[in-house]
């Protein structure tokens, strides 16, 4: 890897440049340590406003920021662009793409994947939307299926192609159901007036009876509503049982003729190999309070990795999103600059603030959950934007999505409908290959 040995530092290699990673790699002492992150992309992505991407409210460049203009100009900080396949515990030692590293502390922060939960049909043609590849490739799909509904005179066909099934009522099916339904009131007719939006359907399907789990009954059924007045179809206690690429199937025989399934149905560690099967618990590495690996002094894990064992307020694990990961990272480094390993009955446990969790459905439509209040509406849309505006790592992102989301508040619109990468889907690949 090129990386210079130093004698006077302890080298922490850090697994991932999510949320919570990058808040160790920015803040960790380089006179204490030598830093080394690794990650698969030369980026950090603002997960939350995927969804934006993939339905053209923004472009992938307003939601991803340089790892290396992040964190640049530090002294004994190295950043290296790899895929890690292997950990190897006894001998401290990583394996890479790029070549093999040797470790004195590390910090495993991959976050997760998309859970298809082992159906296979699913992962094969089903969309994830985890990463902006991902969410690239489906707003290609979504707006080259617009044009291919227009051009074809099968009325069967062009409903197939204009319905499209979202899998997974939680904060990001609710959002990409929403920002769906805008498409279809504002965009396609302003963009294809000869194509009829009533074709258009979006369906949401939930397995449990409410949607947004994680989030009060009062906004559950505010997002309900909200939704139903935006004409998304929602299912409840609904089990998806298979998706052949051109109808999904569910429980009690039902079953939907679409050509575009949105699998947001759940997610997973992203485990590497290298750890015992009893060191995990629901695919995710267990750690104690210290977040330190049960097994491994010199190995810690933070953010969707990790599983903080006998937590009594989340026996489940904390919830796999971005203000868990930024707390953990920012708990971790604390610790790591204050060198209290070799004392840990005087560190205090990590202990996750729940400051809230919120969700947007569309044009000021948005639900709030604090600890000392509910809010929905126009008031928690604002707060909503305020908050992701803030969170967007780098001034420029913040103008560039601000700019974006001023101009379509006033002209009804998305404003970057452009198909610059097609996408085609796998059962296609053979016929043109």
């Amino acid at each position: 890897m090129n990386i210079p040995t130093e004698k006077n530092l302890k080298r922490v290699i850090i697994i991932g440049a999510g949320f919570a990673g990058l808040q160790v790699a920015k803040k960790l002492r380089r006179d204490k340590y030598q830093v080394i992150l690794i990650d698969k992309n030369n980026y950090h992505t603002f997960q939350p406003l995927l969804y934006q991407v993939a339905t053209a409210g923004l472009e992938p460049d307003s939601i991803a920021h340089s790892i290396r203009n992040i964190i640049k100009k530090t002294k004994n900080f190295f950043f290296r662009l790899a895929n890690v396949h292997y950990i190897n515990t006894n001998k401290r030692k990583i394996y890479t793409n790029i070549g093999n590293i040797f470790y004195d502390y590390l910090i495993i922060a991959t976050g997760s994947v998309t859970n298809y939960f082992g159906n296979k049909n699913i992962k094969l043609n089903a969309l994830p939307m985890k990463s902006i590849p991902e969410a690239l490739n489906l707003r290609s799909l979504i707006l080259q299926d617009f044009e291919s509904a227009l051009l074809t005179n099968k009325i069967k066909e062009k409903k197939k192609l204009m319905t499209f099934v979202i899998v997974g009522g939680g904060p990001t099916g609710v959002e990409l159901a929403g920002a769906l339904a805008e498409m279809k009131k504002y965009v396609i007719p302003n963009d294809y007036p000869n194509l009829d939006h009533n074709y258009m359907k979006i369906h949401l399907l939930q397995a449990s009876t409410r949607l947004l789990d994680g989030m009060s009954i009062k906004s559950a059924e505010h997002a309900y509503k909200s939704l139903k007045s935006l004409g998304v179809s929602i299912w409840l206690n609904c089990l998806v049982k298979d998706y052949n690429g051109e109808v999904i199937s569910m429980d009690k025989n039902k079953y939907i003729e679409t050509s575009n399934v949105i699998w947001a149905a759940g997610v997973k560690g992203a485990l590497i190999k290298g750890f015992l099967t009893k060191d995990m618990k629901k695919n995710r590495l267990l750690v104690n309070s210290y977040l330190r690996t049960i097994r491994y002094k010199n190995i810690f894990a933070i953010g969707d990795i990790a599983f903080v064992k006998e937590n009594e307020n989340y026996p489940n694990g904390h919830p796999m999103t971005a203000p868990p990961a930024i707390q953990q990272g920012n708990y971790l480094v604390n610790n790591f600059n204050k060198l209290l390993f070799d004392n840990s009955k005087i560190m205090k446990p990590f202990i996750y603030n729940n400051f809230g969790s919120m969700a947007t459905i569309g044009r000021n439509k948005a639900v709030c959950d604090f600890s000392f209040i509910k809010l929905k509406g126009f008031l928690a849309w604002i707060i909503w934007m305020f908050v992701h505006l803030v969170s967007l790592v780098g001034f420029r992102n913040r103008v560039i999505a601000l700019t974006n989301w001023i101009i379509q508040y006033f002209h009804y619109n998305k404003s970057v409908r452009l198909i610059i990468r097609p996408f085609y889907r796998k059962k296609y690949l053979k016929s043109r290959f």
